[in-house]
This record gives C-alpha cells, sequence and structure tokens, in this order.
C-alpha cells in the first residue's frame, strides 16, 4: 500500500476566528526573610515539597525539624532551605448562634476571583485549602442534586475553623463563585445557589451508531465520536484551567472534583488528560475525585433514563457489557487524574459527603519543605522527589508529590535539537501537551481504489499571543505527522513549516483567534493511526493528537446511498488568503481538493460550535446514484436538511434542493454544497439531520451530527 502527500493541495494555515484565550503564565515562586512567616526570594529553581509524617495509628508526627529530613532529586541530595509546619485544625467548628442582628445583617458579596498574595507569599499559614470544582457539565439532574446535598452536609457538620474553600463552577466555562473563604454562611448560599439542571444535556455520550447504543427510532443514527472528543476534551480542559488559577499558591491544596464520570474516547483525549495531569502537578494541586453516581445498578436493558437499545444486544448480553465497560471507562478517568497528582477517587458509594470528609482528614497538618535545585539545565523534563527522615526510629510514613516539570528555556538549543526534539516528541508513547490540539479527517472518493483524505489541525491564537508580547516580529509553525497502517508500518509522512507574521502591539487579539492546518493525503481502504506535533518556535510549547480512524471500502454495492463524510464549516477562505504554500498551487491540485471551490477554500468547523452572526456551510459527496433517463450525463439527487433541538423538536428546515451534475474531478461524484444564516437560529444545541434520495436509484441516507450554536 503506499500513500501519497498531496502537499501543494492542502499544506497551508489558515486564520480562523475564535474565542479562546488561555491563562496567563506562571510566576516564579520565591524567598524572604524567615521573620514573621515563611517568604521566598525569587529563583526558578527554588522547589516546594509538601510531606505529611504520619505515624502507625495514622496520627501527624509533630515536632520534627529541617534536619530531620533528607530530600533527594533525581537520587541527588539537595539542601533544605525552607521550613514550615502548618497545624491544621480536624475538629469540627459548630455553627455560630445567631444574634437578631446577625438574622437582619445582609450577607456580603464573595469575590469571584482567585487571587493569591504577593509572589511567592504564603497567604495562608495552618490553613487546608480545599476546592470545591462543580463539573455540572458531566452529571445528570440527580447527580448534581446529590452532589450539592454532599456538600452542604459538609458545610453544616463537618467545617473547621482551619477550612478556606473556593467553590468553582463549570458547564461551558469555568466560573468561580467564590475565592478561598471561611465564611460558613457564604458558601452555603453559593452552594444552594448552584443553578440544578444546567449542563446536564452533556453528561451523556452522543450516539456513535452501534449496535448496544439507545434505540432512538431514527432511520440512520450518526457517528458522532468527534463531538465525545470534543466534549470530554472541554472538561478535562477546565481542570487544567482550574490548576492554572491555583497554580501561584505554595500551600498544600486539594481540588475536590465532583463528577459523574468522564469518559475517553479512546487514545484521543489522551493528551488532554495528560495536560490537565501535569498542570495539577505543577501546581502542586491534589485532585480528589467524586463520582456522584453512587453505588449504580445496571439492569441488562437499561434504566428509566434511556430508551431500550437497538439489535439483539439484550438478549446475548452486550447491552451490559456495553454498558459496564463504559462506565468503568467514566471512573478510570477519575482515577488518574486522582492517581497521578497525589488525590484519592471515591467510587460506588452513595455517601458522597464521606469522600469529602476523607480529602479533609488527607489534608492535615503537614510540613513545608523548600529547597534550591542544584540542577539548573531548564530542559523541561520530569524530575524525581524522594523525602525520607533521617532518624529511622522515627518509623513515620511520608505523603508527598512525587516530583515535578522543570522550566525550560527553548532559545537555547540549536537547530539540530530542536529539529531532535520535534522527532522523539513524535515517536514518543506519551502526548506533549503543552500546546492544546484539535484535529478532524475527512474522506472523499477519488477513484475506485483511492480515497482523498483531509485533515485539519487547529492551534490555539493565545500561543501566538505569548510570541507576539516578546516583541518579535515574526514566529514559525512546526508540524510533524505520520501515519500507521494496521500491521503498525509507517506509510506516509508530513513535515511543514509555516511562517507566522506577529503584531505585538495588537497581542490581545491574536488571543482571541485560531489557526487552522490542512494536510491532504491520497489512501486505499483501510484503518489507520494517525500523529501529528505541532511546535511554536519562539516559546517552544509542543503538541500532540493521536487518533485512529477509517477509509471505509465504498466500492460494494450496498442498499443505502453512498456518501463522503460530512463537512461541517462556519468560513470560506480565499485561496490565496492561505498562509505558506497555499499561493502556489496548481490548477491540478485545486480540482483534486473536493475541498476548494472556485477560488475559496472550505475551513472544516472541527469542534461543530458555531456563532449566530455565522453562516453555516454543508458540503459533501454523493457517489454512484444512477443517472437520469433523460440524460445520462446528470443524476437526479434531492437533498434537505432539518434541525432538532434537544426536546426533538424541528426548529428549523432547508430544502429539498437539487444536486444534478457530476464532479469533474471524482468519477460518479454529485457534489453537494449550500448554506444556512444562523441569525435566526437560537442558542443551544442541535441534532442536524440531511436527507439525502437518489430518486432513480431509490436509494438514500439520513446522517445526523451534533451542533452548538452560540
Amino acid at each position: 500500500m503506499r500513500i501519497n502527500l498531496i502537499p501543494t493541495v492542502s499544506t497551508a494555515l489558515l486564520l480562523i476566528s475564535a474565542a479562546a484565550q488561555q491563562p496567563s503564565a506562571p510566576r516564579p515562586l520565591a524567598q524572604a526573610p524567615a521573620s514573621g512567616g515563611a517568604t521566598f526570594k525569587a529563583n526558578a529553581n527554588l522547589v516546594i515539597v509538601d510531606v505529611t509524617a504520619k505515624d502507625k495509628a495514622g496520627n501527624v508526627v509533630e515536632g520534627l525539624k529541617a534536619g530531620d529530613f533528607t530530600v533527594l532529586e533525581d537520587g541527588k541530595p539537595q539542601k533544605v532551605s525552607i521550613f514550615e509546619f502548618q497545624r491544621i485544625a480536624t475538629e469540627p467548628e459548630p455553627p455560630e448562634t445567631l444574634k437578631l442582628d446577625d438574622q437582619l445583617k445582609m450577607p456580603e458579596a464573595p469575590k469571584t476571583t482567585i487571587t493569591s498574595a504577593a509572589p511567592g507569599q504564603i497567604q495562608f499559614h495552618d490553613k487546608r485549602l480545599m476546592v470545591f470544582f462543580f463539573d455540572f457539565s458531566s452529571m445528570q439532574i440527580p447527580d448534581q442534586l446529590r452532589a450539592q446535598d454532599a456538600a452542604l452536609e459538609y458545610l453544616n457538620k463537618r467545617i473547621t475553623k482551619d477550612d478556606m474553600v473556593a467553590v468553582l463552577f463549570y458547564a461551558s466555562a469555568v466560573q468561580v463563585l467564590t475565592d478561598f473563604t471561611g465564611d460558613r454562611d457564604m458558601l452555603i448560599h453559593i452552594v444552594k445557589s448552584l443553578p440544578i439542571g444546567e449542563a446536564s444535556e452533556l453528561a451523556a455520550l452522543a450516539d456513535t451508531g452501534d449496535d448496544t447504543g439507545e434505540d432512538t427510532q431514527a432511520a440512520f443514527v450518526a457517528d458522532e465520536t468527534e463531538f465525545n472528543i470534543f466534549n470530554t476534551d472541554q472538561k478535562l480542559a477546565a481542570i487544567e484551567q482550574a490548576a492554572k488559577m491555583l497554580k501561584d499558591f505554595p500551600e498544600k491544596k486539594a481540588l475536590v472534583y465532583f463528577s459523574g464520570g468522564v469518559s475517553r474516547t479512546g487514545l484521543d483525549n489522551e493528551a488532554q488528560l495528560q495536560a490537565s495531569i501535569n498542570a495539577a502537578t505543577k501546581a502542586n494541586l491534589a485532585v480528589y475525585a467524586l463520582d456522584v453516581r453512587g453505588l449504580m445498578a445496571a439492569p441488562p436493558g437499561g434504566d428509566a433514563s434511556h430508551a431500550g437499545s437497538r439489535g439483539a444486544g439484550i438478549f446475548n448480553g452486550s447491552v451490559y457489557n456495553s454498558q459496564r465497560a463504559s462506565t468503568l471507562a467514566s471512573q478510570d478517568t477519575l482515577y488518574n487524574l486522582a492517581s497521578e497528582t497525589g488525590g484519592k477517587s471515591f467510587f460506588d458509594t452513595n455517601d458522597i459527603a464521606l469522600g469529602i470528609a476523607k480529602t479533609q482528614e488527607a489534608m492535615s497538618s503537614y510540613y513545608l519543605l523548600g529547597y534550591y535545585s542544584s540542577n539548573f539545565a531548564m530542559d523541561g523534563k520530569y524530575r524525581k522527589i524522594t523525602v525520607r527522615l533521617n532518624n529511622p526510629k522515627l518509623a513515620a510514613k511520608l505523603e508527598h508529590r512525587e516530583g515535578y516539570y522543570a522550566d525550560k528555556v527553548w532559545g537555547k538549543l540549536n537547530a539540530q535539537d530542536k529539529e531532535q526534539a520535534l522527532k522523539e516528541a513524535l515517536s514518543a508513547g506519551d502526548p506533549v501537551t503543552d500546546l492544546p490540539l484539535a484535529l478532524q479527517v475527512d474522506y472523499f472518493r477519488i477513484s475506485p481504489t483511492a480515497y482523498f483524505v483531509p485533515v485539519s489541525i487547529r492551534v490555539p491564537g493565545s500561543v501566538i499571543a505569548l510570541a507576539a508580547k516578546g516583541g518579535a516580529s515574526t514566529t514559525q509553525f512546526d508540524f510533524a505527522g505520520q501515519i500507521q497502517d494496521e500491521r503498525q508500518a509507517v506509510v506516509g509522512n508530513v513535515r511543514d513549516n509555516i511562517p507566522i507574521k506577529l503584531d505585538g502591539n495588537n497581542a490581545a487579539a491574536a488571543a482571541r483567534k485560531n489557526y487552522q492546518y490542512d494536510a491532504g493525503f491520497t489512501l486505499e481502504p483501510g484503518k489507520y493511526r494517525m500523529k501529528f506535533v505541532v511546535r511554536e518556535n519562539i516559546t517552544g510549547k509542543m503538541g500532540t493528537f493521536e487518533t485512529r480512524f477509517t477509509v471505509p471500502d465504498l466500492s460494494a454495492d450496498t442498499s443505502g446511498l453512498k456518501l463522503s463524510t460530512i463537512v461541517w464549516s462556519s468560513q470560506r477562505e480565499a485561496i490565496t488568503a492561505a498562509v505558506g504554500t497555499a499561493e502556489r498551487l496548481s490548477q491540478r491540485a485545486i480540482r483534486a481538493n473536493p475541498l476548494i471551490l472556485g477560488n475559496e477554500k472550505v475551513i472544516p468547523n472541527i469542534t461543530h460550535v458555531f456563532r449566530r452572526s455565522q453562516n453555516l456551510y454543508v458540503n459533501f459527496d454523493v457517489y454512484d446514484a444512477l443517472p437520469d433517463p433523460a440524460n445520462a450525463k446528470a443524476r437526479r439527487v434531492k437533498v434537505a436538511m432539518s434541525m432538532f433541538n434537544k426536546d426533538n423538536v424541528k426548529t428549523f428546515e432547508v430544502g429539498p434542493i437539487d444536486a444534478t451534475q457530476l464532479a469533474s474531478s471524482r468519477p460518479e461524484a454529485v457534489p453537494v454544497q449550500f448554506q444556512i444564516p444562523l441569525k435566526d437560529i437560537a442558542r443551544g444545541e442541535y441534532f442536524c439531520q440531511i436527507d439525502v434520495v437518489d430518486e432513480v436509484g431509490r436509494k438514500f441516507a439520513f446522517p445526523r451530527a451534533k451542533l452548538v450554536v452560540e
């Protein structure tokens, strides 16, 4: 099998609109004089380690000195320069007796930003820092109510005088409901005010068309795997954003993550999961994941919250196995988040409040140790931390984070080292997660045995904004991609460099843009694994995206109508507006690309999120429709599209429209293109169904996809 890269067709980078903006870069920790509590002087090599020492009975061992500890980094001893004991209460604080004046007093407004003290200064001495993170996008309404009740039980019965709690809420964006506070009444009021029901429709996975899925009585069920990938990435990215909010606090911190489970889609969400774990590790943040679904009993046919399954799976056990596997997979993500950040996970219990209490117990008194690393290499590599007691008679068990990632100075690497770093990232088993990516793979038949496979990669504009602030006038994106077949043989590679002009005076505007890179391949039908690495060459930030995809064989006769993938788009760009090699496209290359229409190129909307100010462009091919009896060179294909809201009510319809002309560059292919203005569409989530009918051949197809209008 051969794979032919068509670089002149689609190796291009396009600027597209978006509203993504990344948090600012971390500030260095730092030291001040020892009098009046631990403070730190600015030094990039300063490493803070929170150590809990417990005896055999589980009690905290107090009274230890700095000389009682030995700290090793990658096996090399380090000098403990900063030492402080944080004594935290464990007894619940009874509610204060309310007086008449207290009952009439208006509650204070919460502070809705997370703020730390001066850079590197310890703000909370002898305090337990806990963050309640309510991920309503992963919970059904009963789960949201259980999470709310558990938090209220903790606040009413278990909170101590040393507890400082911040509340974060996630539906479609991370919201800070309150900064760290010990005001019990304020916290109770905030938790009681949570918008129960919001974003609950995002908790369930969209249908992927398999036989064990829910039977919605639809004639055709689309494979909405791409939407599931995006949905899960958003949940994991919210945790990463929360970790970055808390990075400037050197104190020990716990993120109590209320969730209904997070289901990954194969390997596709692995990069974002590792990015979230790495961000939490760098922020010294332990995740305590609570599965608020509680103890679940899964009847073979499903419960009342879902329709019955398709096919005969209920009788042969495949439905039950699929249900159980899905539940375990969603818990596995929570387990990884907790275990790899030093926290714990709590599953299969209806006492959700007990999980919060266990988190509180784990956040007991601890020793804060600081050392200046003897390893000055800023290579961005992981460094293992080992802490042990010098006196073996103490027999105390020590708990601390296992390591951290060093800072990286990209500018000091030479060209050979930079190229080697890109190759290592492409071949590494673990993804690189500094630069978040989104990727989409489509296919179009161009001959009986060959398919054109466009690949679209979205890069956030926030990376460009950081580079622009440094004063540079240009930067460069490096792209490296590799495709393997089922035998794991490398059958295709791509390597590209795209220069980008920077505007240092408008860095903020750059953060609100995205860059989209397109590459095209010619493949035979089969199953493939694709991995792409992208690097920005001023900051050195890299990101990887790995996915598996199938190019179907449409040569066999089938009862249904044959279609390419549906490309949903919100933007078309002039070919000459592409950055890179697009302006050198040949006429032959233009004709070979189904996404080039005249002098414009269709830009796939990878996330399927559209704004009302945009147009919705729909592009696809219909294959092997029978000739019109009145004209052998024409076809009689009718196309219509309907939009259904989450209550399955039709809210919009267009068509039918006629598609009659064959494509000049793709045999037996009828191209379909139409556009819909979204200005009159209400905000929300929709299922879009396209009805395609070959009137002569009497074949039809009803592909569906989930879209979001905002």
